[in-house]
């Protein structure tokens, strides 16, 4: 069985930084895309930053030149540095990998536990 382990988030001033890391633990041939993903309260779950296999990477408009997501194939893990966090990056932050287990299953979709991440004014 796969899971997602988050570790990092907290509490930080506005203008402050944080990092995020999520690790995949559990058997697996291959983990393509990596994301992170957050949702507010009272908000639908929006995307923050992925990650492709080749390197590739997505942002949002609103972290882009901000947040800087990396990965780290030999130890299946993704990272979400953020710099000049503002009140509106107040959230709990969700990773996500899209990977295959064995050459026995398909592609599948996997989150980790969501880490909460605290932006004060």
């Amino acid at each position: 069985q796969v899971q997602l382990v988050e570790s990092g988030g907290g509490l930080v001033q506005a203008g402050g930084s944080l990092g995020l890391s999520c690790a995949a633990s559990g058997s697996t041939l291959s983990i393509n895309t990596m994301g992170w993903y957050r949702q507010a309260p009272g908000k639908q779950r929006e995307l923050v930053a992925r990650i492709t296999g080749g390197g590739n990477t997505v942002y949002a408009d609103s972290v882009k030149s901000r947040f800087t997501i990396s990965r780290d194939n030999a130890n299946n893990t993704v990272y979400l540095r953020m710099n000049t966090l503002k009140s509106e990056d107040t959230a709990v932050y969700y990773c996500n990998m899209n990977l295959v287990r064995s050459r026995r299953y398909r592609e599948e979709t996997y989150w980790g536990q969501g880490t909460q991440v605290t932006v004060s004014p």
